[in-house]
């Protein structure tokens, strides 16, 4: 049995939702606006050049065939066909699933909604814009050799399973851009993609995604990691910037609302779940880090479904 990685643990317990975008032939003289408050955007270009414009860059970036953009959660941006959006007049991108692709569309796009708080540290740290050059990637670079098989399967427009196909190659795509990622902010500053590059604080934050109900000591930590207690206290708060009880209790957090929107377990339960001894010592934490308590959580959780930015939750 393979055991999850923490990049793959992040993505399964933050309850991560994904839409694939039918975006074919990007207007000419006009811009389409891309909501980011609570995803992450993708982006492969078909056919260059395609402007990204975000607020956080004073000058559109340029993007050629073959290039991937990822845009940050709570990044909303603009693609057109123009440097300047000045008379430009702007069209919302429309939410569906992917209908037959024009064989003139120019890029493909794909949302990754993250839609509760606390956010899992590493897109807390994601930059608003990260793009991945075509003509920088070697030529036998996993994310060129998936990107080049999923405009295979666009040109295949009457294969069998196609929209299957181009759903699965865009979330490998996804997966290869966060490795990409992960590797340029660990070389920036610290935070979670650091962490895991240090092979001893590595194994502490898998062990708290592994068994995120354990009742974790500093000691016991320490001691499975091959450290000291001050060490791995200083180390950890070096490479993550945070504390390892401190983010034990962020991971917790993160795993009471996906249980909370995702299942009808009672409170006792579900603290239970996550290592919490009883519902009242739970729901005090939950409310100090949410801002709600858990039963107006599920009750805005519940109302918040109708919302028509939210997607549905896919296995």
């Amino acid at each position: 049995m393979i055991k999850a990685d923490p990049l793959s643990s992040i993505l399964r317990d933050t309850g991560v939702a994904r839409r694939l975008l039918d975006l074919s032939d990007l207007p000419h003289a006009r811009a389409l606006r891309f909501p980011c408050e609570r995803s992450v955007g993708l982006h492969l270009v078909l056919r260059g050049p395609v402007y990204v414009h975000t607020p956080e860059w004073g000058e559109p970036l340029c993007l050629a065939s073959g290039d991937v953009a990822v845009l940050g959660r709570g990044h909303d941006h603009l693609l057109s066909t123009q440097p300047s959006l000045e008379g430009l007049p702007v069209d919302q991108i429309r939410l569906s699933s992917l209908g037959v692709p024009d064989a003139t569309a120019t890029v493909l796009s794909g949302a990754y909604q993250f839609w509760h708080a606390p956010l899992h540290p590493f897109f807390a740290e994601m930059p608003a814009l990260t793009v991945l050059r075509a003509t920088e990637l070697p030529r036998l670079d996993p994310l060129a050799l998936v990107s080049g098989l999923l405009v295979d399967e666009l040109r295949a427009v009457d294969a069998p399973g196609a929209s299957i196909v181009m759903q699965g190659l865009l979330d490998v795509i996804f997966t290869y851009a966060l490795r990409h990622v992960i590797a340029n902010c660990a070389k920036v500053k610290a935070g979670w993609s650091q962490a895991q590059s240090d092979p001893q604080i590595g194994r502490v934050v898998a062990l708290m995604h592994e068994e995120i109900a354990h009742a974790w000591t500093l000691d016991e930590l320490a001691r499975r990691a091959g450290l000291s207690r001050t060490a791995l206290a200083e180390r950890f708060r070096k490479t993550m910037g945070d504390t390892p009880l401190n983010h034990l209790r962020t991971l917790r957090m993160q795993q009471a609302v996906q249980l909370l929107t995702e299942t009808d377990r009672p409170l006792e339960a579900v603290a239970t779940a996550i290592g919490y001894q009883d519902a009242f010592s739970f729901s005090k934490v939950f409310k100090r880090s949410v801002g709600l308590s858990p039963k107006a959580f599920r009750q805005r959780d519940a109302e918040d479904r109708l919302n028509f930015w939210r997607f549905k939750t896919e296995s």
